[in-house]
């Protein structure tokens, strides 16, 4: 079904996977150590926990698309560098707080929001970089390996936070975080990035309203916008909830928490590893499908928690939601990749972070009040019918019935 595809891909592509996955281990720890922070040593409910989450994931809705433009206009290199070095002081700045005894929610929050900055430019900046490093041949193995790399951060980040704040406490826990962010930054001066043509100054909003109007336009990724919008909302609602649901309803310790929440990563792993096989034998539509499909499953077995609940359950819950959507996501990369001019493709990489991850900080404010006025158990079943609802869209949506990649773009966009 698809071309013979070269043994390996470039020293210059494998820096920057490399240099992704210390980014995205330095995002998971960050993330999955603030909530723990806030539950267990400053006494945090559903809605302190979902407000937190809502501060955290806000520059994903604020930031991603003046991140595309810039992505667009400047060094894609250097802008992730720039990024991940703001990250990596706002991770530092973490235990000096906790070492004067002036770590509270608010600060939590404040600096969680300084840190997703270098998240939301990475992954903007990284997917528009990608072409330019790999050939079009390439480019589905090449997000194949970026997603394993993300997997790998998802599997050890929360196992490894939970840990360390179980038995270290916060310090130790965001210095290795800051670590990672430093890590990245040298890995990315491996990364060559060939010059593009200065970029001749324009009206911001001409651009931002080309980049949106292309993709809203385009019958196939409008559709996958609005499957990933559907999904964020529904995931948010649950993350929200979980850390109080599991250490009050499920009766987990912070390394169990942990420890399911890791499942997830494993799930992504086992979903890379077995993406090019699945592929190889699915239509290009149905791969796609297979993430929303299996994401419906997760959501149920995590309803079944309210009837037996173990951690068992709701491990297996977080591996598939993690097994499940990795063909996804290298789906509609690469689909987006191919069907998008060069010009507007950090643009557009924007739009799906703005639109997609920007749904984040709503779903996690909305899970803040659910759990607040209902009960985290409340989280947990509206999530399953939002999961429910991004499976509808894409099943009724052109993208279902693929049989294979498109053909790639070739005149640039007017």
């Amino acid at each position: 079904m698809s071309q013979p595809l070269p043994d390996t891909l470039p020293p210059s592509f494998r820096s920057l996977a490399w240099s992704n996955l210390a980014a995205q281990s330095a995002e998971q720890i960050g993330l999955a150590a603030a909530p723990l922070i806030a539950v267990l040593a400053l006494g945090a409910g559903p809605a302190e926990t979902g407000l937190l989450a809502a501060v955290q994931t806000l520059p994903f809705l604020l930031l991603s698309f003046p991140a595309g433009i810039l992505a667009d206009r400047v060094s894609r290199r250097r802008l992730m560098v720039i990024a991940e070095g703001f990250r990596a002081l706002a991770l530092v700045a973490l235990p000096v707080l906790a070492l004067l005894g002036f770590l509270s929610i608010p600060l939590l929050a404040v600096l969680g929001f300084a840190a997703a900055t270098g998240t939301v430019v990475f992954s903007v900046a990284a997917p528009a970089l990608v072409p330019s490093l790999v050939g079009r041949g390439q480019l589905a193995r090449a997000n194949g390996r970026l997603e394993l790399a993300r997997s790998i951060a998802y599997a050890a980040g929360p196992a490894l936070a939970g840990s360390l704040v179980g038995w270290l406490g916060a310090s130790p826990t965001f210095v290795l975080a800051a670590a990672l962010s430093v890590l990245a930054i040298l890995l990315l001066a491996r990364v060559p990035e060939a010059p593009r043509p200065h970029a001749l100054p324009r009206d911001l909003r001409r651009e931002l309203a080309e980049g949106a109007a292309f993709a809203w336009r385009h019958p196939l990724l409008r559709p996958i916008l609005l499957t990933a919008v559907a999904w964020n909302l529904a995931w948010f609602v649950l993350q929200a909830a979980y850390v109080p649901y599991a250490a009050h309803i499920l009766g987990l310790s912070a390394s169990g928490i942990g420890t399911t929440m890791a499942a997830y990563g494993l799930g992504m792993i086992l979903g890379a590893l077995l993406a090019p096989r699945l592929a190889a034998r699915l239509t290009f539509g149905a791969a796609i499908v297979v993430g929303p499909a299996v994401s419906v499953a997760a959501a149920l077995a995590m309803v079944a928690t309210l009837w037996w609940p173990t951690g068992l359950l709701a491990a297996l819950s977080f591996f598939l939601f993690g097994a499940g959507p990795i063909l996804w996501t290298i789906g509609q990369t690469t689909l987006r990749q191919t069907v998008t001019p060069m010009a507007l493709l950090g643009r557009v990489s924007a739009l799906n972070m703005t639109v997609t991850a920007g749904a984040r900080p709503i779903g996690a404010a909305a899970g803040a009040i659910l759990g607040g006025v209902y009960g985290p158990e409340a989280c947990i079943v509206v999530a399953a019918f939002g999961f429910l609802v991004q499976l509808l869209i894409i099943l009724s949506s052109p993208v279902a019935r693929l049989p294979t990649l498109p053909e790639p773009i070739t005149e640039p966009a007017a």
